[in-house]
């Protein structure tokens, strides 16, 4: 980045950013309203413009405010009349009715639960349309389309035990339509159109299409899949406004129409030259650098982009504006947008070109850029920014940065209006308007105060980005970054380099793949230095800060940057304070609160949040919908059982526990939602081992959690039932699932799931725990009949009634307020353990449910271990319906108390046998 000057401008013209602001608010509502409000929206414009034209011919004392609400109101009627014909084709043409049809459920058809729409069945996609309304058969069509953007793939998540597939999407335009030949349509014609399409391809379908490039021609046939029906009670549409008409599936493999251009062809080729120059190189400098150079970022591991995004560098993970800045720098020695720049430097100067000619080539550089990079929203402002600068660089007239940056947005805007709803368009608006209105300011008071220039500039720039920023990205996600500004500083000074030799790289892989590679290796030590300092950052305890979400989170983020600029006056650029003592408090409890709040020692953490709770024996941590139980060992040491489904809550949970070493990872089964958190728990801990189930089902996820424990160096263990271990003091368990072989009808991953059974405290008084895993009734049956007598009644294998017990100890804790330790009581008779079975199994004093409190237990098994605490994970709304009532009913009838992460979200049991109790700690962005 250039340095800014470290002058403050005397005078700025805001007028054309206010035109700007105005074209971008109306263009942002306009794409709100329904197809049949446009020609009121046409009409108003009209009058709007007829009104302009009088301000504009007003003569008098007033005559510059007249001026300006007239090119203000011209504007607005310009902004609502382009996005007018540029929407019209979302809403002409077939695929917009096909994908829109006007049903309501047939009479006596239910609604959904909840008022969703049940999706069509795969009978209901065959079977002809229903008579009576009701939903129909989704359409199938042939059609001719042009690819407009690169296939992009939308990466796996957890949906309940298992991975979602990768889901492959592609920007298309639809210009010919043919319904497929039927005894109902044989008379059918082509329709030629125009129509903006998402192309959704099936994950067996994607190698051919993932190899297509922009502005290739194709036929193929695709079902229309439908959009969101129309509420029945309001009759409002209930679709999001996108710049896509439909959404198609494509039936197959596509045949080839026509060639992409030659421009695409050649880009298609530098991308390909990159990326296979950067085979050779560590997993995250191969992912990044194609990433921050052509924005490829196919192969960029999920972990570091999380990484990116915690620490504010995600505008680094892909191209931006900012690589075109520099690209620009180099030519002219100065991005054009800098209004004190030379007319004429860098290579230009040191050729002496003429003006006409540097401006020729930086727009051909430019076009080249936005070619090969793709015009993503932040290419493009930077592109319209610097073609801008580069036209008054051609005509000799003095470049003045804000207005020329507000003239590519109002361009921007006017031409593509679909960029006044992307969010990555105002970010990078909003990061360059910080630089260039508050960048000079702060930089001017840093010099003033005896910062050093360079020092001044950076801080200058970056607080200033991040001040107008960051209200915007609370919208995205709520949270605010502590280590943003200072990891932007480190980054900052391996951009440049990692950049140029990237482009190096880019331009030379077609003529040599050797020269390729040596420039790679050369851009792989700034780009690993980015990827170091994103990870290092979003490592520390307290790297992110939990912040309210929406439009109050956002106002209440600008109030306290607001507070914090009338703070610290260096930031405002005022007069040196008469009393230095008060600033000089400041700057040391700056210096001492800083280091705690970002490494968050558990001894802090602690006394602050009261979390981990004092002698805590066990810990459920809510993980959302999945299971993850920690067992401490000693401080700073703690066996886990599960990782749950996400590798930040597991991390975080582990961190919020002062957790740094693990003995032992145990995994019941290679079910998603118990093994995807993995990455968080080896992230900067030491992992002793990872002990997995007899079972190998399911073999996608078994390799995967083979290949991050050969990437940890962790060794893989299988448990064995009977197997018995001990860590520290106050912790042993014994494996009492799964047996070998397993029972005819206990087959399947959830009934491999590994239980144990643990005694947790001092010996004099344990707390026994049973961790069940998943296990489902027959596992759950022959794990009775292998460790308790069969001397319960058969009726017992359903739920106990609540009315058949006189206990009055049990009760559901859904409502334990956060940090609350609430006393567990036995509510039995005779011994806490007695009653007939095997030393090996009995009555238990903490039970965490099997699968999550499903309705699929076995109540003699239930009734056997006869828990005095029972804890349930699960996800807030899940769409399992976990827990299930009855299964709550039937242990709040055994005298067990119920706890539950979704009500109170972290547990902790306390205490030991004589004094048994839970604590909770809710935290933000789980469920």
């Amino acid at each position: 980045m250039p340095a800014l000057p470290s002058t403050v401008p005397d005078r700025t013209d805001y007028r054309l950013l206010l035109l700007a602001i105005t074209a971008w608010l109306v263009t942002a509502l306009a794409l709100d309203l329904d197809a049949r409000h446009h020609p009121a929206l046409l009409l108003s414009a009209l009058m709007g413009g007829v009104i302009a034209s009088g301000l504009f011919t007003s003569k008098g004392p007033r005559r510059s405010i007249h001026r300006l609400a007239a090119a203000v109101l011209l504007t607005a009627a310009t902004a609502a009349t382009t996005t007018v014909l540029h929407t019209a084709d979302l809403h002409r043409g077939p695929l917009p009715a096909l994908a829109h049809p006007a049903l309501t459920p047939a009479r006596g058809e239910p609604d959904s639960p909840g008022g969703l729409e049940k999706p069509p069945d795969a009978d209901e996609q065959s079977a002809p349309p229903r008579s009576g309304g009701g939903r129909t058969a989704k359409p199938e069509i042939i059609v001719e389309a042009t690819i407009t953007g690169d296939p992009k793939f939308h990466g796996a998540h957890t949906k309940g035990s298992a991975l979602s597939q990768p889901t492959l999407t592609i920007s298309a335009l639809v210009t010919r339509v043919l319904p497929l030949a039927g005894a109902e349509q044989a008379d059918a014609v082509p329709t030629v159109t125009r129509t903006p399409v998402t192309l959704l391809i099936r994950t067996q379908d994607a190698e051919q299409w993932q190899q297509l490039v922009p502005s290739t021609q194709l036929e193929f046939q695709a079902e229309v899949l439908p959009e969101r029906q129309a509420s029945p009670s309001t009759g409002s549409e209930a679709r999001p406004r996108t710049d896509s008409a439909a959404l198609l599936a494509p039936q197959g493999q596509p045949r080839t129409l026509a060639p992409p251009s030659l421009p695409q062809r050649l880009a298609a080729q530098l991308r390909r030259g990159l990326r296979d120059a950067c085979d050779h190189l560590p997993p995250d400098v191969r992912g990044l650098l194609p990433g921050l150079v052509v924005g490829d970022v196919t192969r960029l591991p999920d972990d570091l982009a999380d990484a990116f995004r915690s620490t504010d560098l995600g505008h680094l993970v892909a191209v931006s504006g900012a690589n075109l800045a520099i690209v620009l720098a180099v030519l002219v020695g100065g991005t054009p947008t800098d209004s004190d720049a030379p007319g004429r430097g860098g290579l230009a100067g040191l050729l002496g070109l003429s003006f006409r000619t540097t401006a020729l080539l930086g727009t051909g550089l430019t076009l080249a850029f936005v070619t090969i990079c793709r015009p993503d929203p932040s290419v493009l402002r930077a592109a319209a920014t610097g073609l801008i600068g580069l036209l008054a660089l051609a005509t000799g007239r003095p470049r003045r940065a804000l207005p020329t940056l507000a003239g590519a947005v109002l361009i921007l805007v006017l031409v593509d209006p679909y960029l006044a709803r992307s969010f990555g368009f105002l970010l990078s608006a909003l990061a360059t308007a910080g630089l260039l209105i508050l960048g000079p300011r702060w930089t001017a008071a840093l010099r003033a105060r005896r910062w050093p220039h360079h020092l001044a500039s950076a801080v200058g720039a970056t607080a200033a980005a991040q001040a107008f920023c960051s209200p915007v990205t609370v919208l995205l996600a709520p949270r605010i970054s502590l280590v943003g500004i200072p990891c932007n500083l480190l980054a900052e000074i391996a951009v440049a380099p990692a950049t140029l030799l990237g482009f190096g790289a880019l331009a030379v892989a077609p003529l040599s793949k050797g020269a390729a590679e040596f420039l790679v290796d050369l851009a792989a030590l700034p780009v690993g230095w980015l990827a170091t300092v994103a990870r290092r950052g979003a490592e520390l305890p307290g790297a992110e800060l939990a912040w309210p979400g929406g439009l109050f989170g956002s106002a209440l983020l600008v109030v306290v940057i607001v507070a914090l600029a009338w703070a610290l006056p260096p930031l405002l650029g005022g007069r040196r304070p008469r009393h230095r003592r008060p600033r000089m408090w400041l700057v040391v409890a700056i210096a001492v609160v800083l280091p705690v709040v970002l490494l968050r020692p558990p001894a802090v953490t602690r006394l602050a949040t009261g979390w981990p709770a004092e002698g805590w024996r066990l810990a459920m941590c809510d993980i959302g919908q999945g299971d993850m139980t920690v067992l401490p060992v000693e401080p700073g040491s703690a066996v886990v059982v599960d990782a749950g489904p996400d590798p930040k809550s597991a991390d975080a949970c582990l961190r919020d526990l002062g957790v740094t070493r693990v003995p032992v990872l145990i995994l019941t089964h290679f079910h998603a939602d118990h093994v995807e958190g993995i990455p968080g728990v080896l992230r900067g801990r030491s992992v002793g081992a990872i002990e997995v189930t007899t079972s190998d089902e399911p073999d996608g996820e078994r390799s995967r959690v083979l290949r991050w424990a050969a990437g940890g160096r962790v060794p893989v263990l299988r448990a064995q039932r009977g197997e018995r271990r001990t860590a520290g003091a106050e912790l042993a368990w014994e494996v009492v699932w799964p047996a070998s072989p397993m029972a005819p009808d206990a087959t399947g991953p959830n009934n491999s799931s590994i239980a144990i059974l643990a005694t947790l405290g001092p010996p004099r008084a344990p707390i026994r725990v049973a961790l069940l895993g998943d296990l489902e009734p027959p596992a759950q049956a022959a794990l009775l009949a292998l460790g308790l007598p069969p001397a319960v009644r058969p009726a017992e294998r359903a739920p106990p009634s609540p009315a058949g017990t006189a206990s009055t100890a049990a009760r559901d804790t859904g409502q334990v307020s956060e940090g609350q330790t609430e006393s567990v009581s036995y509510g039995g008779s005779g011994d806490r353990y007695g009653g007939p079975g095997s030393p090996g199994l009995g009555r238990v004093d903490v039970l965490k449910v099997a699968h999550h409190g499903s309705a699929h237990q076995d109540w003699a098994l239930m009734a056997g271990l006869r828990p005095r605490l029972a804890l349930i994970s699960c996800g807030t709304g899940n769409p399992y319906g976990h827990p299930a009532p009855q299964t709550v009913a039937g242990l709040r009838a055994l005298g067990t108390t119920v706890v539950r992460t979704d009500r109170v979200g972290d547990i902790a049991v306390v205490g030991d046998a004589l004094s048994l109790a839970v604590a909770s700690h809710q935290r933000s962005g789980h469920g």
